[in-house]
């Protein structure tokens, strides 16, 4: 009887074994990232083949379940919580666990009620398959911002603003950070009842820059005289100024001879710009993006244009195949042709962004649509002509020029309607010298006072009168 007990046991681990062996992976997850940021969360997971995937999103609490087929838990896996930040505004940890053979159960307890976004990406880049959730909140951020400054300008809330200076409160500070969910976990291990979703296989002003005008002549073109009170400022309608740091997240941008990333460059240049920018009295300005995250070319479109933007300028720093390539560059936007080669070749790599970033193509949004086909773009182009010419003078007191004029061509990122938009090549980061500069705190502020001194200059040509909303007449 013990001997029939004991065959039949080693019988059974047989077919457990035989069980485990047909169900084994043939996909691994190889590299797992995670970009936080107030705009929404990235989470990217990597394979050297397509991953497969099956989506679930539960409630009381709120988390998303995410079932990861044909692969076994493995480090890349187990160490994904670790990546958690405690500022993270919407994923509170990550739980991981072998669900079954060949199915790895990932489950995001979440700070509060989100819509996630999940697809595949094929190949870009220096990456592999990829497989990307993006964890966005129910209201955005930018339109409670928008919502907010509306109501401050609000006729009522102007008297009542008025009546009662100094106001409380500037409604552009940051917004608070989302409250955590202290409701009990769930076991990690759990049947879910809920369909899934399959997936669809300060510095000095260098000697040599130019004075431009005052800063009081700026703000006189967009703003009546009022009481000499700062608290006024705060609700009558500012100058803004789009600044867009080039790349970001899962996009490094070029890399430097010294392992110099692009994406981290542009965006100190851009948040010294923003600050020097901010110190200006009429003019504000707004970034686009704030930390190491991705937007889609679009996003930062749509963006400035929900900010109702003066104008935009985007930061980049170029790259060659050969080193020895230097200087600064202004780009405009062209409805024809690239005006260079180099032009032509610069605005398809920008323009790659998305692919090496990461967007849906499932995700297609009617008002970009009409955005990126409205006619009535010439005018607009006329202007970032302007603008860029004015911000490429000052820039060529600072530095060599790649040319010594305003470039045109495709790039999708300069592509609003109604905003003059520029994007500038600081330095080419593919050159060390240049490279060198670009890491130099004291360049950076030198580079910064050019760029504001051509803004500067093209307002006093062009005040901002169409988009001009004062407070009080």
């Amino acid at each position: 009887m013990i001997k029939s007990l004991k065959s039949i046991f080693l019988s059974f681990t047989a077919c457990l074994l035989l069980v485990g062996e047909a169900y084994a992976a043939d996909n691994a997850i190889t590299a797992g990232r995670i970009w936080p940021a107030q705009d929404y969360t990235r989470m990217t997971l990597e394979a050297s083949k397509p991953i497969a995937y099956k989506m679930t999103l539960l409630q009381n609490p709120e988390r998303v379940v995410v079932d990861i087929e044909n692969v076994d838990l493995n480090q890349v896996l187990k160490s994904l919580n670790d990546k958690i930040l405690a500022s993270d505004p919407y994923i509170m940890q990550l739980r991981v666990a072998q669900f079954k053979p060949g199915v790895v159960r990932l489950v995001v307890d979440l700070k509060a009620e989100i819509k996630p976004t999940i697809f595949t990406l094929l190949p870009a880049g220096d990456y592999k398959h990829r497989l990307v959730l993006d964890i966005y909140p129910v209201k955005d951020p930018l339109m409670t911002l928008l919502a907010q400054r509306d109501n401050a300008f609000s006729p009522t809330a102007e008297v009542q603003a008025f009546n009662q200076l100094p106001l409380s409160q500037s409604s552009t500070e940051p917004l608070p950070a989302q409250q955590s969910n202290n409701s009990t976990l769930d076991p990690v291990i759990e049947a879910t009842a809920v369909m899934p979703t399959e997936n669809n296989k300060p510095a000095e002003v260098s000697p040599q820059i130019k004075p431009v005008e005052s800063a009081s002549s700026t703000q006189a073109m967009v703003t009546k005289e009022a009481p000499e009170n700062k608290d006024v400022d705060k609700f009558i309608r500012q100058i803004t100024i789009a600044i867009d740091p080039g790349h970001g997240g899962e996009d490094p941008g070029a890399i430097g001879a010294t392992g110099s990333r692009e994406k981290d460059i542009t965006l100190i240049i851009a948040k010294k710009l923003k600050a020097k920018i901010d110190e200006e009295p009429g003019m504000r300005a707004v970034l686009t993006r704030d930390s190491d995250y991705f937007i889609p070319l679009h996003g930062r479109v749509l963006k400035a244009r929900k900010l109702q933007a003066d104008l935009f300028v985007s930061i980049h720093a170029d790259a060659f195949t050969n080193p020895a390539a230097r200087g600064s560059s202004v780009f405009a936007l062209s409805e024809k042709g690239a005006t260079s080669a180099s032009a032509r070749y610069l605005a398809k790599k920008e323009n790659e962004s998305d692919l090496i970033g990461g967007v849906s193509l499932n995700v297609k949004d009617p008002v970009l649509a009409r955005t990126l086909l409205d006619l009535s773009q010439t005018a607009t182009i006329n202007d970032s002509l302007k603008l860029g010419k004015a911000v490429l003078g000052y820039i060529g007191e600072l530095n060599k020029l790649h040319k010594n004029h305003v470039e045109q061509a495709g790039f999708a990122v300069l592509k609003s309607p109604d905003i003059p938009s520029i994007l500038v090549e600081t330095d080419f980061i593919s050159n060390p010298d240049e490279e060198r500069r670009l890491n130099d705190d004291a360049y950076q502020d030198k580079l910064v006072l050019s760029i504001l001194a051509g803004i500067k200059k093209y307002f006093a040509s062009n005040p901002a009168l169409a988009k001009t909303k004062l407070a009080m007449q």
